[in-house]
């Protein structure tokens, strides 16, 4: 069990040596755009004084409006790892009975395990398509990711909504949901549903995951009680003026330019890694490719030499429900992309040492 956990808790920046290019992180950029780090520097003269209401309520009402919402069902977070974190304790005091749907973020069973909540895994197999009948009845806290890290499954949004219900928590890990090609048609963000939960990053988009900020939107009782049983002074200014700017009018015409940039460098990659006779798992609707080690390669040796030519990509087969010949590609611009192509077939040529993992 401890051996399991400890797979669970690997993530993508701990493969990534010095020097690396980086296909194993799902952060869009290598610095925020000029816009938000200006921003965000208007704000450095402030920091001698503790975060504010005004502060906050300036985070909730950005976010409340990007969504239609009221302010009361927002709870802004620092990233959505400490959403899962309050919800587990949540979890936990009601002495609920959790289900998380996988393949998908390990870290929401994790922090239910660390609370000691009884999880069902509920494991979907390729291609990763989800029937909310598969949910045990008993189940009163579901986790499930949209669109779903690693496999860039995005499933509908109405397969989602049917998990709510009264008397269970449903949380939807909406990480990457903004740079979907229809947000607005796939997003639960906003929707009026009882125990509805969804959680966004703005860390991955915006190049910020080192400022761990993001939010939760939805039932406004569940958030109330997050929020009670947080420290004082949850999130300090930046992060709070992160999530206020990443919810912005000013964000949102640069967003709809990354959205097209993503999907444009998305499908550039997978024809440019079809083409070279790499196999894409399922057609990819996040910013990242589930795709699989070539057969007849030991899929550790073969990530090894990936690594030796400084390339980084994410294993998973800590993702319960992938196995050892599955990785994740961050979609990269075209010439990184040909970087990486070239280091998979010199890897490629290297006589098979070891078995292809299955």
């Amino acid at each position: 069990m401890a051996e399991d956990l400890d797979k669970l808790r690997i993530h993508g920046d701990t493969q990534v040596g010095p020097g690396a290019i980086d296909f194993a992180v799902n952060v869009h950029g290598d610095r925020p755009p000029a816009w938000l780090a200006d921003r965000l520097r208007q704000r450095i003269d402030d920091l001698a004084a503790y975060p504010t209401a005004a502060d906050e309520g300036r985070a909730r009402r950005a976010v409340a409006e990007r969504h239609g919402v009221d302010p009361g069902r927002v709870l802004p977070l620092a990233g959505s790892a400490e959403g899962f974190h309050l919800l587990a304790d949540h979890a936990a005091r009601r002495g609920l009975r959790a289900a998380v749907v996988h393949p998908s973020f390990t870290e929401p069973e994790v922090e239910l395990r660390r609370a000691g909540v009884p999880v069902t895994r509920v494991i979907l197999r390729e291609p990763y398509t989800f029937d909310p009948g598969l949910v045990p009845e008993s189940a009163d806290l579901v986790v499930v990711g949209n669109p779903t890290n690693p496999t860039s499954v995005l499933h509908p949004r109405a397969t989602l909504a049917a998990l709510c219900r009264p008397g269970r928590v449903t949380v939807v890990d909406e990480a990457f949901c903004d740079v979907v090609d229809d947000e607005g048609g796939s997003t639960l963000a906003g929707a009026d549903l009882p125990g509805l939960v969804v959680l966004r990053s703005v860390t991955k988009t915006w190049a910020l995951a080192g400022l761990r900020a993001g939010y939760a939107v939805g039932d406004a009782a569940v958030l109330a009680d997050l929020a009670a049983h947080r420290v004082h002074w949850p999130l300090g200014t930046l992060q709070l003026e992160a999530v206020a700017a990443c919810c912005s009018d000013e964000a949102s015409a640069h967003l709809d330019r990354i959205r097209r940039q993503l999907a444009a460098d998305r499908a550039a990659m997978c024809g440019a890694l079809t083409g070279a006779g790499i196999e894409i798992a399922v057609p990819p609707a996040a910013p990242f490719l589930l795709v699989r080690t070539p057969k007849g390669h030991d899929p550790h040796e073969f990530r090894a030499r990936l690594g030796a030519r400084g390339v980084a990509v994410r294993r998973c087969d800590t993702f319960p429900g992938l196995d050892p010949r599955h990785v994740r590609l961050a979609v990269r611009d075209a010439a990184t992309v040909s970087r990486l192509i070239t280091a998979w077939e010199e890897a490629r040529d290297q006589a098979p040492t070891g078995s292809d993992g299955g």
